[in-house]
């Protein structure tokens, strides 16, 4: 049963009543009474008659007072039908009815004052009524169209990143990587070096790993050559501003183990490297994620990208067999079984059709397997009898230029040989003076292929010429046992190198 709020008929408190109403208050001993519908009596319809002496926004109440809501307090809820509203006074129970447009001229008849609606208000002229924007509650989230969150996100996308945040170990500031050209790398862009030189003085120190560097490599792109990379035993590995600032500008923590080796992408826009945690990882330069991760199943001591397809790349190690991965699918592609213990080096020869690897298999009469050349293709052995001696090769580099590749021995000195089946050695041409002493010292040319670089137990750099295997220069690097040399791509005599105790070097 429906309940309707009504009043005892009393025509002296008519205006009373209509003043209370207007100005929102109740007296206190005002009586309200609830009374149900069964006690409810309609009162007679009456016609409306405009007076033509009074105008008529005086019973309907002016515009200007309709463009804001009502003060009329709600004393009791109140039933809304669809076609009426009933409200009872004290003094009389009028009945309002609003069908239509023409509601407004079937209002009751009364003396005093007719009390407002809560309708919606109305801004305009009169004739073309616009909708007027209501304040929104608190804690409510207005809503915002499409096409305006769109414009809103483009702007804030567009807003150029403050300098300040440009800081290394920033996610977010460190996203212009690969975007900026090192003043110091331009100038030389336009002529490549003819020749390269030797180092002679320390340009820069980089600190920052807390463990053994293994390798330092530069970008192998002109234009962002200016970046340096390194792997290390603490299970990061870096990339730092090597031409200019010195700055570490990104730290890679994506193994849980020590970082053994690392190189470039052809690109530039992305690393490969091995760890001792049995995984594979390639990681985006700029934004640090993880692209592919592969687990090997054994300790990954090199890592190498095959030459015609960068989507292919070698893993060996603490393992008798070498894998060939495919990044694009995450899938073992080829299985090279070497019967040996583990393998410390892979070098893929011009071309990418066979590649050599080295590994630690060394017997007490002669030194087979030892360097194992193999068909890329059918992963057959070309040939196991390349190096007679009884000395482990823990690195090797491929001359840039001419059909030969060189070995680094724990012999204490680098032997050459030729990168053509059947990869016989050089026996007469020998590089001497830098010690090994097991440590996993690498070799490297430079771009022309005229110097031959190598580090040394000692902590020394040292710089060969290549044709005769005469000693150029030997830098006193560092006090530590120095395990790489890195000869810039564009810089001419400039050189990266690194220790067993962490520290990086440029010279120039």
């Amino acid at each position: 049963m429906s309940s309707l709020v009504a009043y005892e008929d009393s025509e002296s408190s008519e205006e009373e009543a209509s003043a209370s109403v207007q100005t929102g208050s109740l007296e206190p001993d005002h009586e309200v009474r609830v009374c149900s519908s069964s006690e409810f009596t309609h009162s007679p319809r009456t016609s409306f008659t405009p007076d033509p002496d009074r105008p008529l926004f005086e019973y309907h109440g002016n515009v200007s007072e309709r463009s804001g809501y009502s003060l009329q307090p709600r004393l009791q809820p109140q039933r809304c039908f669809d076609w009426e509203r009933k409200v009872c006074s004290d003094d009389t129970v009028q009945d309002k009815h609003f069908r239509d447009s023409t509601a407004a001229q079937s209002l009751p008849a009364t003396q005093g004052t007719i009390p407002k609606l809560r309708t919606h208000p109305i801004v305009g002229d009169g004739l073309n009524p616009t909708k007027r924007t209501h304040a929104v509650p608190p804690g409510v989230r207005p809503y915002v169209p499409k096409r305006q969150r769109l414009a809103t996100s483009i702007e804030t996308s567009a807003e150029p990143k403050h300098p300040a945040e440009l800081v290394p170990g920033n996610q977010s500031g460190e996203s212009q990587i690969l975007s900026e050209v090192s003043e110091r790398v331009k100038p030389y862009l336009a002529h490549m070096p003819c020749a390269a030189g030797i180092p002679r003085r320390l340009l820069m120190s980089l600190g920052g790993h807390q463990g053994p560097v293994n390798t330092v490599q530069w970008c192998p792109v002109p234009q962002l050559s200016h970046l340096l990379l390194s792997a290390s035993m603490d299970k990061t590995f870096k990339v730092w501003d090597g031409a200019e600032s010195g700055r570490c500008l990104r730290v890679y923590s994506c193994h849980s183990g020590a970082v053994r080796d690392a190189c470039w992408t052809p690109c530039g826009r992305r690393l490969l490297t091995g760890s001792f945690d049995n995984t594979a990882v390639i990681t985006d330069v700029e934004t640090g994620q993880q692209a592919v991760k592969l687990d090997n199943q054994f300790k990954v001591m090199c890592a190498v990208l095959h030459p015609g397809h960068p989507e292919v790349f070698l893993c060996g190690g603490y393992s008798p067999v070498v894998k060939a991965w495919d990044s694009r699918s995450c899938k073992v592609v080829k299985v090279y079984k070497a019967a040996v213990q583990q393998t410390l080096d892979i070098l893929f020869l011009r071309g990418g059709v066979d590649f050599i690897t080295s590994s630690d298999c060394v017997s007490r009469d002669s030194a087979d397997r030892t360097l194992i050349a193999w068909d890329y293709q059918t992963t057959a052995k070309v040939s196991n009898q390349i190096y007679h001696e009884r000395f482990t090769c823990p690195s090797l580099a491929l001359h840039p230029l001419e059909e030969s590749f060189v070995a680094q021995t724990n012999g204490d000195y680098m032997a050459v040989f030729s990168s053509q089946s059947p990869y016989r050695m050089n026996k007469r041409r020998q590089y001497e003076g830098h010690k090994v002493e097991g440590y996993a010292v690498q070799c490297e040319f430079s771009q022309d292929g005229t110097i031959l670089a190598s580090g040394s137990s000692t902590g020394s750099a040292h710089f060969y010429d290549y044709h005769n295997a005469r000693t150029l220069h030997t830098l006193r690097a560092h006090g530590q046992p120095c395990l790489c040399v890195a000869q810039h791509p564009v810089l001419p005599a400039t050189v990266a190198t690194c220790d067993w105790a962490g520290e990086i070097k440029v010279w120039h």
